[in-house]
């Protein structure tokens, strides 16, 4: 009997997997946000409709940053609920391999490392800084000032960004030649149209040397200038204000920033945060899947989920705290985070092909 092309056991498994991670993502982010607001409540001097508003934020926050491991927790309370009620048994006596059980597993994680992917490819991926912006009463504060940074050959120095507006205010810029200044332009509004920003009523001010020496300049108005091509609000604010980027455009900035010749460790670490490092959770699915015992008969329960717990949050742990090494600059975040996840997904799949092979009492 199947439905929608799923065999019945898949359904089955899938189902009690799907329902005890709705349980345990919800319920953790729920606390998660729940204890971070009992600890900002003093700090929170804004009326009552924005705490609301500042608990949902970190309530997403917690979601990106927890479901990897409600993954984990939720599989764990899946294979004891069948060990304990004889499911898992019973499957195996109607010929289904440990390589089938696990396949339900993977497809629920796998959809949801998924969701979440595409999460953060939009707004999601902003919830910290918005609450970040209410705890701080900066909730209509939407300028940035006094941003300095390098673009191909020159530097560039901006008054004031309207990050909303996606307008600058202010733009100066000034190529450097040893210890010369060669040109300046300077326009009092940058307009940007998704791709590059039009300074208006732009003057370029050429300095003209003669034996090193500053003999005298030229002025030249332009109506406009196209400058700063892929340097888009958000990517601008985050560079220059520690704020945080979606995979989208943090995917840009590491290209911008490869261009420019800028250190790209910070952007890289948060991209491979969001998108490779949760992969180690579909790894361990697999290894605690198959470690784990497939009969109650001798087995203690606390023992097994004590195990399985600690496990849990020493990868995860592991895990986390190379991502900050990596995100400070200390290792490569290529070595500090794709590498141990390699590894654990190698195991992962020795386990995988190996395992059943292997005689059990």
């Amino acid at each position: 009997m199947k439905q929608i092309g799923l065999p019945l056991y898949f359904r089955y498994v899938a189902k009690h997997y799907l329902q005890n991670l709705i349980a345990v993502l919800f319920g953790l982010a729920f606390a998660f946000a729940a204890i971070d607001y009992f600890q900002s409540i003093q700090k929170l001097d804004i009326p009552g409709n924005q705490r609301i508003l500042y608990i949902y934020y970190m309530w997403q926050e917690a979601l990106g940053l927890l479901y990897p491991l409600s993954l984990l927790f939720a599989l764990i309370m899946t294979k004891m609920a069948f060990v304990k009620h004889g499911a898992i048994g019973a499957m195996h006596a109607f010929g289904y391999t440990k390589k089938r059980l696990v396949i339900p597993f993977l497809a629920v994680a796998a959809l949801v490392y998924g969701v979440f992917l595409y999460l953060q490819t939009t707004e999601f991926s902003y919830a910290k800084d918005k609450a970040e912006a209410l705890r701080q009463k900066r909730l209509n504060a939407y300028n940035v000032n006094d941003l300095f940074f390098k673009y191909n050959d020159t530097f560039v120095y901006v008054k004031q960004m309207n990050r909303v507006e996606k307008k600058l205010e202010g733009i100066t810029i000034f190529k450097v030649e040893g210890k010369k200044v060669l040109y300046t332009i300077h326009a009092p509004y940058a307009n940007f149209d998704g791709e590059v920003w039009h300074a208006q009523n732009a003057l370029l001010k050429t300095h003209i040397y003669e034996e090193g020496k500053l003999k005298r300049y030229t002025i030249e108005k332009h109506q406009e200038i196209q400058t700063l091509e892929g340097y888009k609000p958000k990517i601008m604010e985050s560079l220059y204000e520690g704020r945080g980027l979606s995979l989208i455009d943090a995917y840009q900035a590491w290209k911008l920033m490869e261009a420019q010749h800028l250190d790209s460790t910070k952007v890289r670490a948060s991209l491979y945060a969001k998108s490779i490092v949760p992969l180690f959770s579909l790894a361990m699915i697999i290894i605690l899947f198959f470690k784990m015992p497939f009969h109650a008969r001798m087995m203690r329960q606390g023992t097994i989920i004590a195990f399985s717990l600690g496990a849990t949050f020493l990868v995860w742990g592991l895990l986390f705290w190379l991502q900050r090494i990596g995100a400070n600059g200390v290792v490569m975040p290529e070595i500090a985070m794709l590498l141990p996840v390699m590894l654990l997904w190698l195991y992962a799949i020795y386990i995988y092909m190996t395992d059943e092979k292997r005689i059990r009492t």
